[in-house]
């Protein structure tokens, strides 16, 4: 697998798959790449892995446990594993690299 993967490849990859909500492009050991854009709705349920989201385009707001942020490009949001959490009233354009690394049930702080 690349080491480098462009954002016109990682579109090309989803719109290749059928437009699913999110492809996986890149993984090294515990570490996995996705890009996700949610169409309409996000249906995520909580992972197994700590998860780092980077926001790539448009503008959402992120329910991280009942707590509501707004985030824009090239914000960054945490989220341990486990904990609910899903995009709401994103916009049309929206999409982030997700990335879930470490032991299943996260790592300790």
């Amino acid at each position: 697998m690349d080491a480098n993967i462009s954002l016109l490849q990682a579109q090309a990859q989803i719109q290749k798959e059928g437009n699913p909500p999110f492809t996986v492009l890149l993984r090294h050991g515990s570490m996995r790449t996705e890009y996700f854009a949610p169409s309409e709705v996000d249906t995520q349920t909580p992972h197994p892995q700590d998860e780092v989201y980077v926001v790539i385009s448009g503008e959402a707001v992120f329910n991280r446990a009942g707590e509501m942020i707004q985030c824009h490009p090239g914000d960054l949001l945490f989220v341990p594993a486990g904990m609910p959490h899903f995009f709401e009233v994103f916009s049309s354009d929206f999409a982030t690299w997700a990335i879930l690394y470490g032991p299943v049930g996260g790592e300790s702080a």
